[in-house]
Formats: C-alpha cells, structure tokens, sequence
C-alpha cells in the first residue's frame, strides 16, 4: 500500500492504475479506523481492483463546540488496519492540501431537503461540510464507486442525492453497520465512553429493535412508541438528541401508509455523542 499526501501524489497513482483498465473505489475515513472501516475497505476490494482510502479529520463539518481538536489521529495505526483488508492507496492529506486558500472563502455545497433535521438540525452546518469534501474527494480520485456506512443513515442519504443531482458517474455503496456483540455500532468514538458509559450504550440499538418490531406488529401511533423509546433510553442515563421514525428514502417525517421505515437515535452519554439507525420494511 501506497501513502500519498497531495493531490498531485494521488492523481498520478490513480491514473497509473486507470491505465492499467482497473476498476477505483473511493472509502473515505476520518482516521482512528475500527472493523467497520475495514469491512468497507474489504468490500471495496470485492467490488473494484484498485481500493484507494482516504483519512481526513474535516474542519468544515465540526461546529466550534465540537471535538475537532481532540478527535484521535492515529495514522501508523491506521495504515496497518487498511493494508491488512486490501487497500491500495492512502490519501492522508493535510488541511492546507484540502484547502489552500483556507476554508473561509471555500465554496460549500448544501443538499437541501435531506440534510435537514435530526443531525443537520443539531449540527448546523455539519452536512454542508460533508458534502463539500466528499465532493472535492470524488473530483480529486474520480472513482467508478465510494463505500460509506450505513451507520451514518444520514450522511449516506446527503452523499447520494449530491451525486444524483450533480450527475456524478459514481456508484454509492451503503454497507451494513459493523456492531459489537451486544449491538453497540461501531464508531471511532465509542473510545471515548468509560466502562460504565460503555455497558449502558447498548440500550440504544435495542430500543430500536423494540421500536421495529411494535411498528411491524402494527403499531402506528408513532409519538406515543417514540416517547416510551425516549424514557427507556434516558432511564439508562443517556440524553436524547434527537429519536425518530422517518420514511427512509427521502427522510421525511414517517406517515401511516409508508411501508420503508428508518429509525434513527442521536444521544449523549456523558460529552459523547452517538448515532445509531434501523431501517426496516412493514408487510
């Protein structure tokens, strides 16, 4: 596995391989990488012939209370991880290489409709930061597919619409979340969480099972499932963000007759805050 650090590096190796008729898929990570990501990476493997990853802790989707500076950078750790599941080509670039003229006069993409609500109504701005680097990701790689978590419903929702409205000749790829034995989705700030928080973080993933399973069992008074899903969650010492049932297509707000559901939870445990979703079918 190749590590590269400028735009420059990387469009020379990609075209290398592009020569050479091989199929590129993009992963985009954040660093501190877990199973999760190198599921993503081994999928990609399977999916294309030449797997380029890229670690990019991006300024422009933290808010200035947010965990920016604190957030792990473990870059050797992480090249271990992506060499053993099949990655190609690291792109690890630094913060001037991303944006050298800085990130006040940056443009911004915003994806309207889909980035409203739930993590974009408590992270304002966070999506439009998201959108903005994926988008000069895929300009700068130019890939025939990208693997993103399905963890991050969301986010997966925005990046799909960017490419469809934009007309991207890129396949996305949402993968299943990569969870701990007892349900807990992985995420690179599950590292935050003490062994106490830790045993309670858990209840998130089963109060989304419940929550399914009643729905399926044809349940319908959505406000009244979600205000009992939010006291079982905060009894076991966690705050609530946000917890909804949307439509999971286009993230609207859920309606008696839609049959395509998505769960999604945002709480705080202690400063930390975590995500989790359930997508499901009605019969």
């Amino acid at each position: 596995m190749n590590t590269v650090k400028t735009v420059r590096e990387l469009r020379a190796a990609v075209a290398r391989a592009r020569a050479e008729g091989k199929r590129i898929a993009l992963v985009p990570t954040m660093g501190n990488l877990h199973s999760g990501h190198a599921a993503l990476v081994t999928k990609a493997g399977q999916r294309a012939d030449f797997v380029v990853a890229s670690i990019f802790v991006n300024p422009l989707q933290f808010g200035p209370t947010e965990d920016l500076d604190k957030y792990p950078r473990t870059l050797v750790a992480d090249q271990g991880k992506l060499l053993e599941a099949g990655c190609h080509l690291l792109f690890a670039p630094t913060v001037e290489e991303m944006y050298p003229d800085g990130m006040e006069g940056q443009t911004r993409l915003n994806v309207s409709g889909v980035s409203e609500g739930l993590c974009g109504g408590s992270r304002p701005g966070h999506f439009d930061g998201v959108a903005t680097v994926v988008c000069k990701l895929f300009n700068m790689v130019q890939p025939d597919m990208a693997l993103f978590g399905e963890k991050d419903f969301q986010q997966l929702a925005v990046i799909r619409k960017l490419v469809r409205d934009l007309n991207l000749p890129i396949q996305v790829f949402g993968e299943p979340t990569v969870r701990a034995d007892d349900g807990l989705a992985l995420s690179s700030r599950n590292g935050y969480l003490n062994d106490e928080q830790r045993a309670s973080a858990p209840v998130l993933y089963r109060t989304l099972k419940q929550l399914a399973e009643q729905v399926r069992g044809g349940a319908r008074d959505y406000a009244a499932l979600l205000a009992d899903g939010r006291q079982q969650i905060e009894q076991a010492g966690l705050r609530i963000d946000y917890l909804e049932i949307r439509e999971s297509a286009g993230l609207r707000p859920a309606a008696a007759e839609d049959n395509q559901l998505v769960i999604l939870v945002a709480a705080f445990l202690g400063s930390t805050r975590l995500i989790d979703n359930l997508a499901f079918q009605i019969d």
